[in-house]
């Protein structure tokens, strides 16, 4: 006897009609009328049985429905935070780029040579090097009567969209991920010249990557400058994170061998070297950073994985020089530029790729210990020139 058997239904004649609304106009001011009539059907008396209905387990379904959506908010909400700090840190260096593009643009008359030579100067004063300005200057040239770009307009469109694009090709073939050790602690070294802040860096990558679930070790190999231990000693402290140290004066390299012995020892992950950062023309220097690579090598084969150098971006293109006397003394395999949230020259990362090939893996956007992210070329080059694309 199946379940509805047991329902008591009404005559046969008494049909139950049932009618399939469509949207209707109103007529005159009143708003059409439909009946449905249906049918109620109610239990026999006596007749009603008990009715045991299989239980779906949804407590886990949902729980992982809603990690997912966690998980992906989460996501969002990172990838949102990071692009908003971009902007943020970015915000100095877009204000010196409009305001300069756009006197630019004000004295545009026509495309002749008057018109490069001022472009060319705008370029530069936009710290994006002698080198890259005129090699952009020369690429619009033919660029532009390709176009046969006339109006202020077209023309404006015509140069930033070339920025863009010249400054994305350099980082078509450029590494700029973040290398590690197959199996032991991955070494990375942190160079640069005094005031850059290496140490301030190495406490926030610190706190990035052990946050990412990373063991982390510090080697306090700066051994020359006052405080430097001291503030390391002091982000390792606020991070949970070791600190190899040694005493003042000490030989680096000695504290670079116990750093690496600790990272062993320990089965860390990943061991940071805060390294002297005197004269970057200082021949000692050069000759104690060949010395701490030999005794890296010497216990780890493959290490150090990376030689990352760190750059104020407030200097400019003293920044640029420095670039070019550490790559020739040291194999540099990255930059982190420091302080871009407290400059006008974030441009400087164009002639560092342009013209030393370096891939700028890191950006210092702050002081707090979050304001520190990987370099996204496409997303800086939305950052820097958006406003100018959108004008």
């Amino acid at each position: 006897m199946g379940l509805f058997d047991f329902f008591k239904k009404k005559p046969v004649e008494d049909i139950v009609e049932i009618e399939v609304l469509y949207p209707s106009s109103w007529e005159n001011g009143m708003p059409p009328v439909k009946v449905v009539v249906v049918e109620v059907l109610q239990p026999t008396p006596g007749k009603a049985v008990d009715i045991i209905l299989p239980i779906r387990n949804t407590t886990e379904t949902e729980t992982e429905t809603e990690t997912e959506t966690e998980t992906e908010t989460e996501t969002e909400t990172e990838t949102e935070n990071a692009s908003q700090k971009l902007d943020s840190g970015l915000s100095k260096t877009k204000k010196t780029w409009s305001e300069r593009w756009n006197a630019f643009m004000a004295n545009f008359r026509s495309v002749d040579e008057d018109f490069f030579d001022d472009l060319e100067e705008t370029l530069i004063g936009a710290d994006v090097g002698a080198q890259t300005a005129i090699q952009i200057t020369e690429e619009l040239r033919d660029e532009v009567k390709l176009q046969n770009a006339k109006s202020k307009q077209e023309v404006s469109a015509v140069i930033v969209d070339k920025l863009v694009s010249l400054y994305r090709s350099q980082g078509i073939d450029e590494d700029a991920s973040m290398h590690f050790a197959p199996q032991g602690p991955t070494v990375i070294l942190l160079v640069g010249v005094n005031g850059v802040g290496k140490t301030t860096t190495i406490g926030k990558l610190s706190a990035y990557y052990k946050n990412a679930g990373k063991k982390v070790v510090l080697a306090a190999a700066d051994t020359f400058r006052a405080g430097a231990t001291e503030q390391l000693v002091a982000w390792g402290e606020r991070n949970g994170v070791p600190v190899v140290t040694g005493t003042a004066k000490a030989d680096p390299a000695s504290v670079v061998f116990d750093g690496v012995k600790t990272a062993i020892d320990t089965q860390a992950d990943i061991l940071f070297v805060d390294t002297a950062g005197r004269l970057q023309n200082n021949v000692n220097l050069m000759q104690e950073l060949a010395k701490m690579k030999r005794i890296i090598t010497r216990e780890l084969p493959n290490e150090p994985q990376e030689v990352l150098l760190a750059l104020d971006a407030t200097t400019g293109q003293n920044a640029v020089q420095q670039a070019k006397l550490f790559k020739d003394s040291t194999d540099v395999t990255g930059i982190i530029l420091t302080k871009l949230d407290g400059t006008a020259k974030g441009g400087i990362i164009l002639p560092i790729r342009n013209e030393l090939h370096l891939p700028v893996k890191w950006v210092g956007l702050g002081e707090n210990v979050t304001d520190i992210q990987p370099f996204e070329a496409n997303d800086f080059a939305k950052s820097l020139f958006g406003s100018l694309l959108t004008e």
